[in-house]
């Protein structure tokens, strides 16, 4: 076995970056050497933290030598014109959700990986997580007959934490479908085969003062006749961990008593600059920033409720498992709680970037995830539904992945 690593560069020093930090300090295939942030905090933070070279544009980390693969967590807008700039210097690419903003930048991204012979992926989404690869194996063992409905439902405080001013605009890739919607469709996706052929849907946008798509609803046909429904609310009023026995999207265990916190914090901010500040403050190298590399206790991230229908069972995925529901009996399929978290993403990238294998949530996939949620948008804009043209199925190794 080899002991090469693969050495990331990062491009955005925020919050998603922050998400990933337990995943590389804990995962020994990887090594981080360099960083790009236009915030000179983020960069000496960064210094201090990973002892890796602090770039403040993406052409001077890509043309860092040290750097084999990029890991763009950056704004929404940004990630296609970086894609570009990684793989016209020969770098491999993980791309943060949502792939981009629009199809034409999702065919730019996978075009300019192409042409560079470098591979692309997509993530973290929950589709992923180990329970729901699990899931699909079940499915795919034929043991519950065939895969009928899928049902999935979340509902968080998503819209009420510290936002900047474009996380609230639909139109720079704010709201919950462009930001928590990818994760609902990968999963379903994953789980019926990644095959969609329409949408139905329609949004809310209920609160004026943050006047974007807070909520949706949809309903999702797949080729061969499978149905999902998916509904998500981010106006934190009820929370869906409470049907996870309290264990957070995050994996981690939550305190139901702290109900109401997320709105309270955020009603400290008179003013959108203020919530900025607020969030730049609890960003990597911000005044509030903690880092969650040492928390235990962790599970298998979730995101929601999941049920996938089957002739013979409904199966359920958990944060530690799945629960089959029978004919006659339940039974439950535990899984060991992850050494690494999101350590899936990882195996992901690096068997792409040193063994030349192409990842599942690869830029096709991705885009595929893209047309839906944009078809989402338009449904509930038109009051109708979006046929898609753009969708992929799941390699047949899937059974045998993770």
């Amino acid at each position: 076995m080899s002991d090469r690593k693969v050495r990331l560069g990062i491009a955005g020093l925020g919050r998603a970056f922050s998400f990933m930090i337990p995943t590389f300090r804990g995962d020994p295939r990887i090594e981080i050497v360099a960083g790009f942030d236009p915030r000179e905090e983020a960069r000496d933070r960064f210094v201090q933290d990973f002892g890796g070279r602090a770039h403040d544009t993406m052409e001077s980390l890509c043309a860092d030598d040290a750097v084999d693969a990029v890991y763009i967590a950056s704004p929404h807008q940004f990630h296609a014109p970086q894609v570009s700039i990684a793989a016209a210097r020969g770098k491999h690419a993980l791309v943060e959700k949502p792939m981009a903003l629009e199809l034409d930048q999702c065919r730019a991204m996978i075009d300019a990986a192409d042409r560079a012979g470098v591979h692309l992926v997509v993530g973290h989404s929950h589709s992923f997580d180990a329970p729901i690869l699990k899931t699909r194996q079940l499915i795919e063992s034929g043991v519950h007959g065939r895969l009928r409905m899928i049902t999935a439902m979340n509902f968080t405080d998503f819209l009420y934490r510290p936002r900047r001013p474009e996380e609230l605009d639909t139109r720079q890739g704010g709201g919950a479908v462009y930001n928590q919607a990818p994760h609902q469709v990968e999963m379903i996706r994953l789980i019926g085969g990644g095959l969609l052929s329409s949408v139905r849907a329609t949004t809310g946008v209920w609160d004026p003062a943050r006047p974007t798509e807070g909520a949706y609803n949809a309903l999702l046909t797949f080729e061969n006749g499978v149905s999902a429904t998916m509904t998500y609310s981010g106006y934190a009023h009820f929370d869906s961990d409470e049907f996870c026995n309290w264990i957070a999207e995050s994996g981690l265990p939550k305190d139901p008593a702290k109900y109401g916190a997320t709105r309270a914090a955020l009603s400290a901010s008179s003013d959108l600059a203020q919530e900025t500040a607020l969030k730049n403050a609890k960003n990597y190298g911000g005044s509030d920033y903690a880092d969650a590399s040492a928390a235990g206790g962790r599970q298998h991230q979730q995101f929601g409720l999941l049920i996938a229908s089957c002739d013979r069972a409904d199966l359920r995925p958990f944060p530690d498992g799945v629960r089959i529901y029978g004919d006659a009996a339940q039974d439950f399929v535990p899984l060991p709680p992850p050494s690494v978290p999101r350590s899936e993403v990882m195996d992901e990238l690096v068997a792409a970037v040193l063994h030349d294998v192409a990842p599942l949530h690869s830029g096709a996939w991705s885009m595929a995830t893209m047309e839906v949620c944009l078809a989402l948008l338009q449904s509930s804009r038109e009051g109708r539904e979006i046929s898609l043209r753009h969708q992929v199925g799941l390699p047949r190794e899937l059974a045998a992945h993770g």
